[in-house]
């Protein structure tokens, strides 16, 4: 499997947090407060958190790059934690810090600007690079993905998380190609995605979008690890905290608002069509508000990623963490198959 070497980068460079006052809104941050940033990425949110209150952050991140801008953060103040780990995980990591409940938690979920922009994190088919797409440094590369994986398989990948209509005919394509020389760049699977559905055909949006981002998700488990870190933020968080969530994919979204509703209780109701469901346990969150908030016009022309960005907010009941394992839904062949392959 592909390795690469962390490096730091500017705290600014192609960073822009997204719905910042927003969050800042529903995390209702005071003095003392302990929040977890599960995403802490370029550390956008962390600072502004910072600056907010006289609190504490718990900044999780398993890319070691920002880690390492977290550590940097961390000289200059007390106030930030850095913890290399899954946000799937925070309950885990915040707990072995020696701190058993936060007051609010925080997560901005997908790819981060530093990795898009960096060409060795082969996550953009824009810049050429080594076909890796791993947030952290571990476990099988895209590479491993697409010269590996069953072509049954491949296509239910791209169709489920990339949504992409011409699953079959991309993952079919790929096998042929693959079967002559083995994928190592970017721009070669974005080509040879784009030899399979007819080029472009005057659209905009590069015809790889949709292969890419669904590999992306497979080789870090982004659904997964979303489930996971829901259910560990309503371990951790005290009663009356707060969780804020931040999706840019109608999947992500998805997962959150169904999630959500059904801790509130809010799909617990019958109809005249149906009998009432036998009660459930009793709701661990409150919705704050109902529905998802979206970003402002202003700041959708000014910062165009946060175009597609959602949302979601809850507050914290006192009922107890409801035990269950978290599940993405989507049935995908797991990643671990892929573990001896290279």
């Amino acid at each position: 499997m592909m390795t690469t070497k962390p490096r730091p980068e500017s705290p600014t460079s192609g960073h822009k947090p997204v719905m910042l006052d927003e969050v800042l809104a529903a995390l209702d941050i005071k003095d003392g407060d302990k929040i977890v940033d599960g995403t802490f990425g370029g550390g956008g949110y962390t600072r502004a958190i910072l600056t907010a209150a006289k609190c504490s952050v718990f900044a999780i991140d398993r890319d070691l790059d920002a880690i390492m801008r977290a550590e940097a953060l961390a000289a200059q103040t007390d106030r930030i934690t850095p913890l290399l780990g899954r946000f799937g995980e925070m309950d885990a990591l915040v707990e072995a810090t020696g701190c058993d409940t936060v007051d609010a938690v925080v997560l901005d979920i997908g790819v981060s600007s530093f990795q898009i922009d960096e060409g060795h994190r082969g996550f953009s088919f824009n810049k050429d690079g080594p076909l890796d797409m791993r947030m952290g440094a571990a476990g099988p590369t895209a590479a491993d993905v697409v010269n590996h994986m069953e072509e049954g398989d491949l296509a239910n990948v791209i169709f489920r998380l990339g949504e992409e209509k011409q699953a079959r005919r991309i993952a079919r394509q790929i096998v042929n190609r693959r079967k002559e020389q083995p994928f190592e760049t970017t721009l070669d699977l974005a080509q040879t995605v784009e030899a399979a559905v007819g080029g472009r055909k005057g659209s905009r949006i590069h015809p790889a979008t949709l292969t890419f981002q669904a590999i992306r998700m497979y080789v870090n488990d982004e659904l997964g690890e979303l489930a996971r870190a829901l259910v560990a933020a309503e371990k951790l968080l005290k009663p009356g905290g707060r969780l804020v969530v931040v999706t840019f994919h109608s999947l992500e979204d998805r997962m959150v608002k169904q999630w959500l509703r059904n801790r509130s209780g809010k799909n617990a109701g019958g109809s005249r069509h149906m009998p009432l469901m036998a009660k459930g346990p009793d709701p661990t969150f409150e919705l704050r508000p109902n529905k998802a908030i979206l970003p402002q016009d202003k700041e959708v022309e000014g910062n165009p990623r946060a175009r597609s960005a959602k949302l979601r907010a809850a507050i914290r009941t006192e009922a107890p963490a409801i035990e269950e394992e978290a599940d993405d839904g989507m049935n995908l062949p797991p990643l671990s198959k892929l573990e001896d392959v290279s």
